[in-house]
């Protein structure tokens, strides 16, 4: 029996084809994934920054980290291409997650539990062993220079906005809903926290000052962005937020070897100096600053709050108390207070207290790995780029910037933690360049 001739051909002929476009319209997407991992990256770490707390909004954040995946193992299997390599500070983080998780898991399931986890260490752990071959060349660290410049212009017009009282102007507007949240009186950003916005202005501030100390980004757009900075910093009425930042500024203006840009730096901290004065000549503005200098509330909770976590410490100093057990177990060993969940505010107490000295100490080593990565050889080919000898004086800076802030507040911003662990894996594969080229 013969077969039935289609356009010409055999029925056999017209399936072939057939059976090929539908495998490349259906692999469209997935190529699509497999072209530009960096801007996936980028992409995710947005939508970490612009998380919508609305329930039908919610997982936006692990749509974008979930296709980032699955673009990375797209590109494994299909061009055998090598992503994750094994480094010191692997180590350190592993065990943190392990720890994290066996606490976890033997509980019933908690949506918010699992969530923090992630914030915590699951995504930056694999943010690091993947930044490191996403962002390689001198390309890919302009787009994450240029992403860098356009999230802190975003946050500083939406700080100085809400400054000045044009809350109009700001989007997305669940930024001003009371509801949300905390801090709803400063300027709290889209992470909807005053200390997680300002301590991502601090740093998102440095790499750029650095992009422009390198002339990959100019013009005065780009001076006008940094001297914004300090507007916004003001506006977070955060004390450790000011501290972190003042401190910072006295760093970069020592490290700066060029005359202009010290000019600049002093600049930055003149403006940082006008900006407090005008906010103190102000009525309104001035008592506000007055009253955030003056406040003894919050130095009063502390200071209950972290009695209880070392109380709480001291019956479990080995192996704590597990993940997430302090707000809902402190508590009871604060008096004053009638909430029935309380937040330690503070990394290194609840990392003591939830994870005992195993975990305390495991997270000693990986902030000791994060600041050995700054100490590496540079190769040749990156003297010039990005990561040069600049940035390598500056990585100390925007460590003290994470540590100092991560004493008054609990480091679970998935943002935050993506961005600096980002950059953490763009130093990683620096070093493991380096010793490619010293070996040959």
């Amino acid at each position: 029996m013969q077969a039935i001739p289609w356009r010409g051909g055999t029925g056999r002929e017209w399936v072939g084809p057939s059976v090929a476009s539908i495998l490349r319209i259906a692999l469209g997407p997935l190529r699509c994934l497999m072209a530009a991992p960096s801007l996936l990256c980028l992409a995710a770490l947005a939508a970490m920054l612009l998380r919508h707390p609305d329930v039908a909004f919610y997982e936006i954040d692990r749509i974008a980290f979930a296709l980032l995946l699955m673009g990375v193992a797209a590109r494994v299997l299909i061009l055998r291409e090598r992503y994750v390599a094994i480094e010191r500070i692997s180590w350190p983080m592993l065990g943190l997650t392990i720890i994290a998780v066996a606490g976890v898991i033997t509980q019933p399931f908690d949506h918010e539990v699992w969530s923090l986890l992630a914030s915590k260490f699951i995504v930056p752990f694999t943010l690091f062993h993947l930044a490191g071959a996403v962002f390689r060349d001198e390309k890919h660290f302009r787009q994450f220079e240029i992403f860098t410049a356009l999230v802190l212009a975003y946050l500083c017009f939406t700080a100085i906005a809400f400054l000045v009282g044009a809350h109009a102007l700001i989007f997305p507007r669940y930024i001003l809903d009371e509801s949300l949240g905390f801090h709803a009186d400063r300027a709290r950003g889209p992470l909807l926290q005053a200390v997680a916005n300002g301590v991502s202005l601090n740093l998102l501030g440095l790499l750029a000052f650095h992009a422009y100390r390198r002339g990959s980004l100019r013009g005065v757009k780009v001076a006008i962005l940094l001297l914004s900075v300090p507007l916004a910093i003001l506006a977070t009425m955060t004390r450790a937020v000011w501290l972190a930042f003042a401190g910072s500024l006295v760093a970069v203006i020592c490290l700066s070897k060029n005359r202009k840009l010290r000019t600049l730096s002093i600049a930055l901290a003149v403006v940082a100096a006008i900006g407090l004065a005008v906010a103190m000549s102000s009525t309104t503005l001035g008592d506000s600053v007055t009253d955030r200098l003056e406040e003894r509330g919050p130095v009063d909770y502390r200071a209950a709050v972290y009695e209880g976590g070392w109380r709480m410490f001291l019956e479990r100093p080995l192996t704590g108390w597990g993940f997430h057990r302090m707000p809902d177990e402190l508590p009871r060993y604060v008096s004053g207070y009638r909430e029935k969940v309380l937040y330690p505010h503070n990394t290194y107490l609840e990392l003591a207290v939830e994870h005992g000295l195993v975990g305390f100490a495991l997270y000693l080593w990986l902030m000791w790995e994060l600041w050995r990565l700054g100490r590496g050889r540079i190769p040749s080919g990156d003297r010039h780029s990005f990561l040069n000898a600049d940035f390598h004086r500056m990585w100390p800076v925007l460590l003290a910037v994470y540590w100092i802030n991560a004493s008054m507040v609990v480091m679970s911003y998935q943002f935050v933690n993506g961005l600096l662990f980002t950059v953490a894996g763009m130093l990683a594969a620096q070093r493991r360049r380096a010793e490619a080229e010293l070996a040959c």
